[in-house]
């Protein structure tokens, strides 16, 4: 991988790890869409406004219940909710390892130094992260998340290899 980054210093945005994909029965259980490898890690979410109880797996995917949901109906009212944390809440990086907000919005130069625009979406289409950047004119390109793509990164920019660069 490229340069590992330090600890983010861009603020604690919050991290999002899971979204209400639907009410589960009854009783105030969700359907969550995981996005986190533990997320029994954490019991608190959105700024604390909902506390984790249980989570479980399902027929369809992950089953979890909320302190404040009590019913079907608030169950289904957080359809669509993202549950998210504190970036600080997250546990320390390995080398070469990043997490997808510490890249997001950070500035793209090339290896001269020069500004090519920023950091707009990551995604992992199976083969590993990509990173979809915005030019100031508002063209889009994208490099794949790897050492000779980008050989460098860190809290300040993330550095693109003039070979990846679109024109």
């Amino acid at each position: 991988m490229a340069e590992p980054s330090a600890p983010s210093t861009r603020g604690d945005r919050p991290v999002t790890l899971a979204a209400v994909i639907g009410a589960h029965g009854i009783a105030g259980e969700v359907r969550l869409k995981v996005f986190a490898e533990d997320l029994a890690a954490h019991k608190s979410f959105n700024g604390g406004k909902l506390t984790l109880r249980s989570v479980r797996g399902g027929s369809n995917g992950v089953i979890a219940r909320f302190a404040e949901v009590a019913d079907r109906n608030a169950a289904e009212a957080l359809r669509g909710t993202e549950l998210t944390v504190p970036r600080s809440a997250l546990p320390p990086l390995g080398e070469g390892e990043y997490y997808h907000i510490d890249l997001l919005d950070l500035p793209v130069t090339g290896e001269d130094g020069e500004p090519i625009g920023r950091v707009v979406a990551i995604d992992d289409y199976g083969a590993g992260d990509v990173i979809e950047i915005e030019r100031p004119d508002g063209k889009r390109f994208m490099v794949p998340m790897r050492p000779e793509a980008v050989p460098a990164w860190d809290d300040e920019k993330l550095v693109v290899a003039s070979t990846f660069l679109e024109v």
